[in-house]
Protein backbone atom coordinates (compact mmCIF):
# COMPACT_ATOMS: atom_id res chain seq x y z
CA UNK A 1 0.00 0.00 0.00
CA UNK A 2 1.07 3.41 -0.89
CA UNK A 3 2.05 5.72 2.21
CA UNK A 4 -0.09 9.19 1.70
CA UNK A 5 0.33 11.15 4.59
CA UNK A 6 -1.33 14.80 3.07
CA UNK A 7 -3.90 15.15 0.77
CA UNK A 8 -6.33 18.20 0.21
CA UNK A 9 -9.72 17.44 -0.52
CA UNK A 10 -13.18 18.98 -1.33
CA UNK A 11 -16.53 18.05 0.77
CA UNK A 12 -19.75 19.82 0.29
CA UNK A 13 -23.52 19.06 2.13
CA UNK A 14 -26.45 18.68 0.65
CA UNK A 15 -29.16 21.58 -0.11
CA UNK A 16 -32.26 21.38 1.82
CA UNK A 17 -35.09 20.22 -0.10
CA UNK A 18 -37.67 23.49 -1.12
CA UNK A 19 -40.97 23.32 0.88
CA UNK A 20 -44.44 22.48 -1.02
CA UNK A 21 -47.28 24.97 -1.20
CA UNK A 22 -50.50 22.81 -2.16
CA UNK A 23 -53.82 22.13 -0.50
CA UNK A 24 -55.97 19.66 0.12
CA UNK A 25 -58.03 18.78 -2.54
CA UNK A 26 -60.87 15.65 -1.28
CA UNK A 27 -64.54 15.39 -2.66
CA UNK A 28 -67.18 16.34 -0.08
CA UNK A 29 -64.29 18.53 1.66
CA UNK A 30 -64.68 22.13 0.49
CA UNK A 31 -62.28 23.65 2.70
CA UNK A 32 -59.07 21.50 3.10
CA UNK A 33 -56.64 24.19 3.63
CA UNK A 34 -53.00 23.77 3.29
CA UNK A 35 -51.09 20.63 3.10
CA UNK A 36 -47.85 21.00 1.62
CA UNK A 37 -45.25 19.81 3.79
CA UNK A 38 -41.70 21.25 4.66
CA UNK A 39 -38.54 19.89 2.99
CA UNK A 40 -35.81 17.30 4.42
CA UNK A 41 -32.63 18.52 5.23
CA UNK A 42 -29.55 18.32 3.30
CA UNK A 43 -26.87 15.59 3.86
CA UNK A 44 -24.12 16.35 6.60
CA UNK A 45 -20.38 15.08 5.75
CA UNK A 46 -18.40 13.77 8.78
CA UNK A 47 -15.01 12.64 9.60
CA UNK A 48 -14.61 9.08 11.55
CA UNK A 49 -11.60 8.18 12.99
CA UNK A 50 -10.32 4.53 12.34
CA UNK A 51 -7.27 2.67 14.34
CA UNK A 52 -7.54 0.00 11.08
CA UNK A 53 -6.05 2.84 8.82
CA UNK A 54 -2.33 3.59 8.47
CA UNK A 55 -2.81 6.07 5.48
CA UNK A 56 -4.60 8.76 3.58
CA UNK A 57 -4.09 7.05 -0.29
CA UNK A 58 -8.03 6.41 -0.23
CA UNK A 59 -7.99 10.47 -0.68
CA UNK A 60 -5.33 11.00 -3.00
CA UNK A 61 -7.54 10.02 -6.30
CA UNK A 62 -10.94 10.65 -4.83
CA UNK A 63 -10.53 14.17 -3.95
CA UNK A 64 -14.18 15.36 -3.63
CA UNK A 65 -16.88 14.35 -1.31
CA UNK A 66 -20.46 15.38 -1.88
CA UNK A 67 -23.60 14.25 0.70
CA UNK A 68 -26.81 14.29 -1.45
CA UNK A 69 -29.99 16.74 -1.22
CA UNK A 70 -33.11 16.73 0.93
CA UNK A 71 -36.05 15.68 -0.72
CA UNK A 72 -38.58 18.51 -1.55
CA UNK A 73 -41.99 18.66 0.25
CA UNK A 74 -45.09 17.27 -1.22
CA UNK A 75 -48.81 18.03 -0.57
CA UNK A 76 -50.50 15.52 2.02
CA UNK A 77 -48.23 16.66 4.70
CA UNK A 78 -45.87 15.13 3.27
CA UNK A 79 -42.27 16.12 4.55
CA UNK A 80 -39.22 15.39 2.29
CA UNK A 81 -36.96 13.06 3.40
CA UNK A 82 -33.30 14.24 5.01
CA UNK A 83 -30.77 13.70 2.53
CA UNK A 84 -27.88 10.59 2.98
CA UNK A 85 -24.85 11.61 4.90
CA UNK A 86 -21.34 10.65 3.85
CA UNK A 87 -18.89 9.64 6.60
CA UNK A 88 -14.94 10.08 5.58
CA UNK A 89 -12.87 7.16 7.33
CA UNK A 90 -9.53 8.47 8.48
CA UNK A 91 -6.68 7.32 10.62
CA UNK A 92 -6.05 8.06 14.10
CA UNK A 93 -4.19 11.10 13.93
CA UNK A 94 -5.18 13.17 11.37
CA UNK A 95 -4.90 16.63 11.94
CA UNK A 96 -8.28 18.60 9.54
CA UNK A 97 -7.62 22.24 8.52
CA UNK A 98 -9.13 24.87 6.06
CA UNK A 99 -6.63 24.72 2.76
CA UNK A 100 -7.28 28.28 2.00
CA UNK A 101 -6.92 29.98 5.74
CA UNK A 102 -4.64 27.38 7.08
CA UNK A 103 -7.23 27.13 10.29
CA UNK A 104 -6.75 23.85 11.95
CA UNK A 105 -10.66 22.49 12.69
CA UNK A 106 -9.86 19.80 14.78
CA UNK A 107 -7.68 15.96 15.22
CA UNK A 108 -8.79 12.52 15.35
CA UNK A 109 -6.68 11.34 18.28
CA UNK A 110 -8.83 8.49 19.15
CA UNK A 111 -10.53 5.40 17.69
CA UNK A 112 -14.37 6.26 16.65
CA UNK A 113 -13.98 9.84 17.52
CA UNK A 114 -16.53 11.44 14.85
CA UNK A 115 -16.93 15.16 13.91
CA UNK A 116 -18.56 17.19 11.50
CA UNK A 117 -16.83 18.21 8.52
CA UNK A 118 -19.64 20.07 6.31
CA UNK A 119 -23.18 20.89 7.59
CA UNK A 120 -26.40 19.97 5.29
CA UNK A 121 -29.10 22.91 4.91
CA UNK A 122 -32.02 22.97 6.42
CA UNK A 123 -35.10 22.04 4.09
CA UNK A 124 -37.36 25.14 3.01
CA UNK A 125 -40.81 25.56 4.79
CA UNK A 126 -44.11 24.55 3.22
CA UNK A 127 -47.09 26.74 3.63
CA UNK A 128 -48.53 23.81 6.35
CA UNK A 129 -45.76 25.67 8.01
CA UNK A 130 -47.70 29.11 7.74
CA UNK A 131 -51.03 28.48 8.49
CA UNK A 132 -52.63 30.33 11.77
CA UNK A 133 -56.03 31.23 13.19
CA UNK A 134 -55.87 34.43 10.83
CA UNK A 135 -53.98 32.97 8.11
CA UNK A 136 -56.35 29.80 6.68
CA UNK A 137 -54.91 29.52 3.32
CA UNK A 138 -51.43 30.58 2.94
CA UNK A 139 -49.23 30.31 -0.24
CA UNK A 140 -45.77 31.20 0.93
CA UNK A 141 -43.13 28.58 0.59
CA UNK A 142 -39.45 28.62 1.16
CA UNK A 143 -36.99 27.01 -0.92
CA UNK A 144 -34.05 25.12 0.97
CA UNK A 145 -31.00 26.18 2.39
CA UNK A 146 -27.37 25.40 0.92
CA UNK A 147 -25.21 23.31 2.29
CA UNK A 148 -21.76 24.01 3.72
CA UNK A 149 -18.60 23.35 1.35
CA UNK A 150 -14.81 23.14 2.04
CA UNK A 151 -11.67 22.72 0.63
CA UNK A 152 -9.75 20.93 3.51
CA UNK A 153 -6.11 20.10 3.98
CA UNK A 154 -5.07 16.47 5.78
CA UNK A 155 -1.95 15.80 8.15
CA UNK A 156 -1.62 12.40 9.17
CA UNK A 157 0.74 12.38 12.32
CA UNK A 158 1.20 9.32 13.12
CA UNK A 159 0.63 8.09 16.99
CA UNK A 160 3.54 6.82 18.69
CA UNK A 161 5.41 7.06 22.46
CA UNK A 162 9.26 6.43 21.26
CA UNK A 163 10.88 7.87 17.68
CA UNK A 164 13.40 6.85 15.99
CA UNK A 165 16.08 9.76 14.52
CA UNK A 166 19.05 9.29 12.85
CA UNK A 167 21.60 8.85 9.65
CA UNK A 168 20.77 6.63 6.90
CA UNK A 169 22.28 3.21 7.55
CA UNK A 170 21.96 4.17 11.13
CA UNK A 171 20.11 0.29 12.30
CA UNK A 172 17.17 2.13 12.98
CA UNK A 173 14.28 -0.26 10.56
CA UNK A 174 17.10 -3.15 12.33
CA UNK A 175 15.89 -1.90 15.99
CA UNK A 176 12.30 -1.55 15.28
CA UNK A 177 12.41 -4.96 13.52
CA UNK A 178 14.51 -6.60 16.52
CA UNK A 179 11.83 -4.98 19.32
CA UNK A 180 8.42 -5.46 17.59
CA UNK A 181 6.79 -7.31 15.03
CA UNK A 182 7.27 -4.50 12.36
CA UNK A 183 8.94 -6.19 8.99
CA UNK A 184 10.81 -2.71 7.34
CA UNK A 185 12.88 -2.88 4.42
CA UNK A 186 16.12 -3.48 5.48
CA UNK A 187 19.40 -3.17 3.13
CA UNK A 188 23.06 -1.96 2.78
CA UNK A 189 22.67 0.97 0.97
CA UNK A 190 21.30 4.75 2.12
CA UNK A 191 17.49 5.20 1.99
CA UNK A 192 16.20 2.45 2.37
CA UNK A 193 13.22 3.64 4.49
CA UNK A 194 11.00 5.70 2.13
CA UNK A 195 7.83 5.91 4.71
CA UNK A 196 7.23 5.73 8.27
CA UNK A 197 6.99 2.32 9.94
CA UNK A 198 5.00 1.72 13.25
CA UNK A 199 6.20 -1.33 15.79
CA UNK A 200 4.00 -2.11 18.68
CA UNK A 201 6.94 -3.22 21.25
CA UNK A 202 5.24 -5.56 24.17
CA UNK A 203 7.20 -6.26 27.33
CA UNK A 204 4.76 -8.08 29.13
CA UNK A 205 0.89 -9.73 28.81
CA UNK A 206 -0.65 -6.18 29.05
CA UNK A 207 2.31 -3.33 28.71
CA UNK A 208 3.55 -2.29 25.53
CA UNK A 209 4.49 1.34 23.48
CA UNK A 210 4.72 2.26 20.08
CA UNK A 211 7.57 2.88 17.77
CA UNK A 212 8.04 5.25 15.24
CA UNK A 213 10.77 4.48 12.69
CA UNK A 214 11.49 7.55 9.86
CA UNK A 215 13.35 8.08 6.68
CA UNK A 216 17.07 8.91 7.97
CA UNK A 217 17.98 12.18 8.11
CA UNK A 218 21.24 14.21 6.17
CA UNK A 219 23.20 17.61 6.86
CA UNK A 220 21.25 20.23 4.68
CA UNK A 221 17.75 18.32 4.84
CA UNK A 222 16.42 21.93 6.02
CA UNK A 223 17.22 22.91 2.20
CA UNK A 224 16.01 19.69 0.77
CA UNK A 225 18.66 17.20 0.48
CA UNK A 226 17.71 13.37 0.52
CA UNK A 227 14.32 13.16 1.40
CA UNK A 228 14.68 16.00 3.25
CA UNK A 229 12.52 17.45 6.39
CA UNK A 230 9.20 15.16 4.78
CA UNK A 231 8.36 12.68 7.44
CA UNK A 232 9.79 14.84 10.94
CA UNK A 233 6.38 15.28 11.68
CA UNK A 234 5.45 12.21 12.59
CA UNK A 235 7.64 12.16 15.67
CA UNK A 236 5.68 15.19 16.98
CA UNK A 237 3.84 13.35 18.90
CA UNK A 238 6.14 11.06 20.54
CA UNK A 239 7.31 11.16 24.66
CA UNK A 240 11.02 10.65 23.81
CA UNK A 241 13.15 10.20 20.15
CA UNK A 242 15.97 7.47 20.48
CA UNK A 243 19.28 9.66 18.43
CA UNK A 244 20.78 6.23 16.91
CA UNK A 245 24.90 6.44 15.96
CA UNK A 246 26.35 4.05 14.10
CA UNK A 247 29.28 3.26 15.71
CA UNK A 248 31.23 0.89 12.95
CA UNK A 249 30.71 3.37 9.29
CA UNK A 250 31.77 1.83 6.12
CA UNK A 251 33.99 5.01 5.14
CA UNK A 252 36.71 5.40 7.93
CA UNK A 253 37.01 9.27 7.48
CA UNK A 254 33.21 9.28 8.45
CA UNK A 255 33.23 10.97 12.04
CA UNK A 256 30.12 9.71 14.38
CA UNK A 257 30.46 12.97 16.21
CA UNK A 258 30.30 15.26 13.24
CA UNK A 259 27.37 13.34 12.06
CA UNK A 260 25.50 13.34 15.30
CA UNK A 261 25.79 17.23 15.38
CA UNK A 262 24.63 17.39 11.91
CA UNK A 263 20.98 15.42 12.77
CA UNK A 264 20.65 17.61 16.14
CA UNK A 265 21.23 20.87 14.33
CA UNK A 266 18.42 19.94 11.33
CA UNK A 267 16.47 18.98 14.16
CA UNK A 268 16.54 22.20 15.43
CA UNK A 269 16.03 23.82 12.04
CA UNK A 270 12.56 22.19 11.46
CA UNK A 271 11.13 22.95 14.93
CA UNK A 272 11.90 24.20 18.38
CA UNK A 273 9.37 22.12 20.09
CA UNK A 274 10.62 19.07 18.55
CA UNK A 275 14.43 19.99 19.12
CA UNK A 276 13.35 19.72 22.88
CA UNK A 277 12.05 16.98 23.33
CA UNK A 278 13.81 13.91 25.83
CA UNK A 279 16.55 12.45 23.49
CA UNK A 280 18.34 9.43 24.22
CA UNK A 281 21.34 8.42 23.02
CA UNK A 282 21.46 5.21 21.36
CA UNK A 283 24.82 3.71 20.00
CA UNK A 284 24.41 0.79 17.54
CA UNK A 285 26.17 -1.35 15.85
CA UNK A 286 29.11 -1.81 18.58
CA UNK A 287 29.08 -5.84 17.90
CA UNK A 288 31.62 -4.35 14.66
CA UNK A 289 33.67 -2.45 17.46
CA UNK A 290 36.50 -4.93 18.83
CA UNK A 291 35.61 -6.11 22.64
CA UNK A 292 39.12 -4.14 23.82
CA UNK A 293 38.36 -0.73 21.66
CA UNK A 294 35.07 -0.74 22.62
CA UNK A 295 35.04 1.50 26.13
CA UNK A 296 37.16 3.66 25.33
CA UNK A 297 35.49 4.32 21.89
CA UNK A 298 32.17 5.28 23.37
CA UNK A 299 33.60 7.22 26.15
CA UNK A 300 35.43 9.54 23.44
CA UNK A 301 32.29 10.21 21.43
CA UNK A 302 29.95 10.69 24.42
CA UNK A 303 33.15 13.38 25.42
CA UNK A 304 33.55 15.25 21.93
CA UNK A 305 29.76 15.58 21.96
CA UNK A 306 29.54 16.80 25.33
CA UNK A 307 26.42 14.47 26.00
CA UNK A 308 24.84 15.03 29.23
CA UNK A 309 21.60 12.28 28.26
CA UNK A 310 20.83 8.75 28.81
CA UNK A 311 23.09 6.66 26.30
CA UNK A 312 22.40 3.34 25.63
CA UNK A 313 25.07 0.31 23.64
CA UNK A 314 23.40 -1.62 21.79
CA UNK A 315 23.26 -3.97 18.56
CA UNK A 316 20.15 -4.35 17.12
CA UNK A 317 21.43 -7.23 14.33
CA UNK A 318 22.56 -9.65 17.50
CA UNK A 319 19.85 -7.78 20.07
CA UNK A 320 22.47 -7.05 23.00
CA UNK A 321 21.89 -4.41 24.63
CA UNK A 322 18.39 -4.02 23.33
CA UNK A 323 16.03 -5.60 26.03
CA UNK A 324 17.40 -2.80 28.48
CA UNK A 325 16.33 -0.59 26.43
CA UNK A 326 13.29 -1.54 25.93
CA UNK A 327 12.57 -2.31 29.68
CA UNK A 328 13.65 1.75 30.50
CA UNK A 329 11.66 2.57 27.13
CA UNK A 330 8.70 1.01 28.83
CA UNK A 331 9.37 2.45 32.56
CA UNK A 332 9.54 6.28 30.97
CA UNK A 333 6.25 5.98 29.23
CA UNK A 334 4.02 4.60 31.46
CA UNK A 335 5.26 6.96 33.91
CA UNK A 336 4.27 9.86 31.50
CA UNK A 337 0.85 8.00 30.32
CA UNK A 338 -0.20 7.44 34.23
CA UNK A 339 -2.83 9.41 35.40
CA UNK A 340 -1.95 11.89 38.31
CA UNK A 341 -2.15 10.78 42.10
CA UNK A 342 -4.93 13.73 43.54
CA UNK A 343 -3.95 15.76 46.72
CA UNK A 344 -6.77 15.12 49.35
CA UNK A 345 -8.70 18.47 50.22
CA UNK A 346 -7.68 19.39 53.50
CA UNK A 347 -11.01 20.93 54.04
CA UNK A 348 -12.32 17.63 54.46
CA UNK A 349 -9.26 15.87 56.09
CA UNK A 350 -10.50 14.38 59.68
CA UNK A 351 -8.09 15.13 62.57
CA UNK A 352 -6.03 12.54 63.99
CA UNK A 353 -7.55 13.20 67.34
CA UNK A 354 -11.19 12.87 65.97
CA UNK A 355 -13.84 10.31 68.00
CA UNK A 356 -14.23 7.29 66.54
CA UNK A 357 -17.80 6.47 65.87
CA UNK A 358 -19.17 3.43 67.75
CA UNK A 359 -19.89 0.18 66.26
CA UNK A 360 -23.02 -1.31 64.60
CA UNK A 361 -23.30 -3.87 67.37
CA UNK A 362 -22.30 -1.76 70.31
CA UNK A 363 -24.57 -2.41 73.53
CA UNK A 364 -25.51 0.94 73.91
CA UNK A 365 -27.61 0.67 70.61
CA UNK A 366 -29.22 -2.54 72.34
Amino acid sequence: MKFVDEVTIDVAAGQGGAGCCSFRREKFIPFGGPDGGNGGRGGHVYAVADRNLNTLVDFRYTRRHEARNGEAGRGSDQFGAAGEDVTLRMPVGTIISDAETGERIAELLTDGERIILAKGGDGGFGNLHYKTSTNRAPRQKTPGWPGEAHALKLELRVLADVGLLGMPNAGKSTLIAAISNARPKIADYPFTTLHPNLGVVRVGPSQSFVVADVPGLIEGASEGAGLGHLFLRHLQRTRVLLHLVDMAPFDDEVDPVAQAKAIVGELKKYDKDLYDKPRWLVLNKLDMVPAEERAARVKDFVKRLRWKGPVYEISALTREGCEPLVRALYQYVAALNAPPIEEPDVRFAEPEDAPVPPAADDPRFR
